[in-house]
């Protein structure tokens, strides 16, 4: 099992603490792999040494369609949204004014980066690539706009309000995504597949017991929703359209 590199360093534990909950529900014996990267995680799922992800809706999209993965849950009363953000004091006050000399700080996180890209359209900066900073982190990213060697930054709106207080205060937000339909999901591979009803049981009734209230609690999750294969395409299909680039 492995989880998107984006999500929150102080939620480490707390993918451990699930594993563990999760080879005892199952009775299967589950090895959480994290990777530092997207690329380094990349190359294991084409490897074929993944079976279980936690999964943005950029490589869900390459996971359903191209290794045959299917969905499981994703969290309830969430979804994935993005934040373009500026130091305090800029001057820049809307997305329209900003050139072509722009300095973006980013990670590599793919659905943030595109949706980001969008909400930059109205000032035609979206393909500088020369302009790119990327950053390992999201508190990186929050410090080099900090330092002013960046003029504006790209966040996942998760990942910006688990910034301390202090760095926030610093930063100041210039735009934010409301797609409401995109969200990280719980899939299982091809060898997991017989598994996947069970899997689903045991998280949708998580949050009706102690100790599995308590191990949401670790991941910053409230509960677990189902998520029909029809709702997974629907989200694909909305990824594959926004990633369109015509000829």
């Amino acid at each position: 099992m492995t989880v998107s590199p984006d999500f929150t360093p102080d939620h480490i534990g707390g993918w451990y603490i699930f594993n563990t909950w999760l080879q005892k529900s199952l009775q299967l014996p589950i090895h959480l792999e994290l990777y530092d990267n997207f690329k380094q995680q990349r190359k294991a799922i084409g490897d074929d040494q993944i079976d279980l992800i936690y999964a943005n809706p950029y490589d869900a999209s390459m996971l359903v369609r191209d290794k045959g993965f299917i969905p499981v849950a994703r969290p309830g009363q969430t979804s994935d949204e993005a934040i373009i953000a500026v130091n305090q004091s800029s001057s820049i006050e809307d997305i329209e004014t900003l050139g072509m000399d722009t300095v973006i700080a980013l990670t590599e996180d793919p659905d943030v980066n595109l949706i980001c890209d969008i909400m930059l359209e109205p000032a035609e900066i979206h393909n500088s690539g020369k302009q790119r900073l990327i950053m390992g982190s999201y508190p990186l990213v929050a410090k080099t706009l900090i330092n002013g060697k960046a003029d504006i930054g790209f966040f996942l709106v998760e990942a910006y309000q688990s910034l301390s207080r202090l760095t926030k205060q610093k930063l100041r937000v210039l735009v934010r995504s409301q797609i409401n339909v995109m969200h990280h999901t719980l899939l299982v591979g091809p060898q997991l597949k017989e598994h996947r009803d069970l899997l689903s049981r045991h998280l949708l009734s998580m949050k009706g017991n102690s100790k599995g209230a308590g191990v949401m609690d670790s991941m910053g999750f409230n509960h677990w929703e189902n998520v029909p294969d029809e709702e997974m395409e629907f989200m694909i299909d909305l990824m594959d359209t926004l990633n369109y680039q015509p000829a």
